[in-house]
């Protein structure tokens, strides 16, 4: 091929190009659009079935606002679904503003999208989900995709107010809703040191409340207009029959008589079990449910009171009760053998974090676990130290799994519970131990959980000092996998 053929293929080429990338904008003009030349507030306000919402544009400045250079996205109710909305909304200025504010998303959302379901935040700074290519809220798009200068526009048939999300709806129910009224008192109440910090700290405003309520902070974000949730808010009776279920094993001392600890904490025991990081309608409700603490019950939809109150981050059940059995509240505490606390008794260097394969297990599926082993102590009682929060008023069984797969040498080891460090100490530095299991031998390739023994705790909270103690000898190796504390249920009279 000659010279002259190469330039004029690759002029043919480049034109190509060029017609090949003209803008979107450009096909939507070649496709008819006779709102192209115009502004978002001119297109709405000159439109027959919505020249009711275009009169709200200017009554609150935003005929301005989308008559900038910005792109946004505007669903516009006509003017029949603007007839029933409240005068409470159109008479209050902020309140329109608001209004006004949830029906505009700031960009361009077009109906045709690669996602099915999608959360947008709107100017109001609620979130809406644009469902499929034709629901959005509870509205249904009737005609979609108005192209226009600075955006684009749906005209919806019914009007998207501002709905109140989960933690201001709680706030709603003051006085007549006891779970609501602990969930709001949290706010002063700490349940963790940390939450007493987070309080110390946080800026007044209507974001305060999700820095420092301890439901907020520790459970989840109910006051996050971003994610979706389900709370299960129980009424008054039901609420109480649970929180009675667990005062025998969240017996708290307090140092204030007005204050009554054990019951404080039974309600956060309760409570925490009942919100869920997605939006269950009542159709998608499983049969069961599993909390992010590990609490499993039965989602039984008898006791559902009325419809699920549909708010903008998430729905309301109102429940008469939920009933969760004891062996399912009382969790389990895992204490993983390469998490101590920092604190050891010996010599660093001599402390391996290990990571391991072996036989698949239910805690491992795929045989993948982690776990600390001093080898060569050249100790005697070479010591690990644990701690673990949110130790039940009960009596625990204690399992360990310690695996040796290195040598069959000696690995010898006991647990102790309570007791402190002495600093000062020239030797052994545990003192006022509470109680010590005897001394195990950790036998080769042994993959299995093994029974240590029984511990009770009287008072709920910190399981204090936890120690794992290498033998008597300096060559007496030690290792931990995990500490594995199971609740027992307390026999009634």
């Amino acid at each position: 091929m000659t010279l002259l053929k190469y330039k004029k293929l690759l002029f043919v080429i480049l034109i190509l190009g060029l017609v090949s990338c003209s803008s979107p904008w450009d096909d939507k003009g070649d496709n008819g659009d006779a709102n192209l030349n115009e502004t978002l507030n001119e297109a709405i306000s000159s439109t027959p079935e919505t020249t009711e919402f275009g009169k709200l544009l200017t009554q609150t400045g935003y005929d301005k606002i989308l008559a900038g250079s910005k792109t946004y996205t505007v669903f516009v109710p006509t003017n029949e679904a603007l007839k029933a909305v409240s005068t409470t909304i159109l008479n209050n200025p902020e309140a329109l503003k608001k209004f006004v504010e949830n029906h505009i998303a700031l960009t361009s959302y077009s109906s045709v999208r690669n996602t099915n379901e999608e959360r947008i935040k709107m100017l109001s700074d609620k979130y809406l989900t644009f469902e499929g290519s034709a629901l959005i809220g509870d509205a249904t798009i009737t005609t979609p995709n108005h192209y226009t200068a600075n955006g684009v526009y749906h005209i919806i048939n019914k009007a998207l107010a501002p709905k109140l999300n989960i933690w201001e709806y709680i706030n709603t129910q003051t006085g007549t809703s006891a779970m609501s009224n602990y969930l709001l008192s949290l706010k002063e109440f700490s349940i963790y040191n940390a939450d007493a910090i987070a309080k110390s700290t946080a800026v007044p405003g209507f974001l305060a409340d999700s820095l420092s309520n301890s439901y907020l902070k520790n459970v989840y974000n109910l006051n996050n207009e971003k994610n979706s949730y389900t709370l299960f808010l129980m009424e008054n009776d039901g609420f109480d029959a649970e929180v009675t279920k667990m005062k025998d094993y969240l017996i708290k001392p307090s140092n204030n008589p007005a204050v009554d600890s054990t019951a404080i904490y039974s309600k956060y025991f309760t409570v925490r079990d009942m919100a869920f990081p997605k939006a269950y309608t009542k159709d998608e409700l499983p049969a069961a449910l599993t909390s992010r603490f590990g609490v499993e019950f039965d989602v039984d939809k008898t006791q559902i009171v009325g419809e699920p109150i549909v708010l903008s981050n998430g729905i309301i059940y109102i429940m008469k009760k939920v009933e969760v059995k004891l062996e399912k509240r009382l969790v389990t505490t895992i204490i993983q053998g390469e998490k101590n606390n920092g604190g050891y008794y010996g010599v660093r260097s001599r402390i391996l974090y290990r990571d391991k394969k072996g036989p698949a297990n239910p805690l491992y599926p795929d045989g993948l676990y982690n776990d600390i082993m001093v080898e060569l102590p050249n100790l005697a009682k070479f010591s690990l130290f644990y701690q673990a929060n949110d130790m039940f008023s009960t009596k625990y069984k204690i399992y360990w799994r310690a695996i040796n797969d290195r040598t069959a040498n000696l690995f010898e080891q006991q647990l102790a519970i309570g007791g402190k460090i002495d600093q000062a100490a020239t030797g052994f530095p545990l003192v006022n131990i509470t109680k010590t299991f005897p001394i195990v031998i950790v036998p080769l390739n042994n993959y299995e959980e093994v029974e240590i023994g029984e511990f009770e705790y009287t008072t709920a909270g910190s399981s204090g000092l936890i120690s794992l103690i290498g033998g008597t000898k300096s060559t007496s190796a030690l290792t931990l996998d995990y500490l594995k504390f199971v609740p027992v249920v307390k026999i009634k009279n």
